[in-house]
């Protein structure tokens, strides 16, 4: 059984900056994409960044392209999302994600396993 948990959210000003954290247990995942989805109030679950099983590729949505980045340390297992000059739009509930898939894909359905979700609140 594969349990996801992510810490390192928080309440931050417009312009700061945290890092998130989900770290796996259960079984090793430095075979599979590891991947951060967001949701707001409201608003779907939308895919924010992904990455590759040897770290070599990753993927971000436009939105936060430039501030935020993606990395993982397969013998933590364990994936991290560095966010930066963050906006009160960034505020959502962040979910990590892990899937089996070799390509780093952004569909929500394509992922087996995820975490309970990190509340991230930025204010302007």
């Amino acid at each position: 059984q594969v349990q996801l948990v992510e810490s390192g959210g928080g309440l931050v000003q417009a312009g700061g900056s945290l890092r998130l954290s989900c770290a796996a247990s259960g079984r090793t995942l430095s075979d599979a994409v590891r991947a951060w989805f967001r949701q707001a109030p409201g608003k779907e679950r939308e895919f924010v960044a992904g990455i590759s099983a040897n770290g070599g590729s990753t993927r971000y949505a436009d939105p936060v392209k430039g501030r935020f980045t993606i990395s993982r340390d397969n013998a933590k297992n364990t994936v991290y999302l560095q966010m930066n000059s963050l906006k009160p739009e960034d505020t959502a509930v962040y979910y990590c994600a892990a899937s089996g898939l070799r390509m780093v894909v952004t569909t929500v359905g394509l992922f087996a396993y995820w975490g309970q979700g990190a509340q991230v609140t930025v204010s302007s």
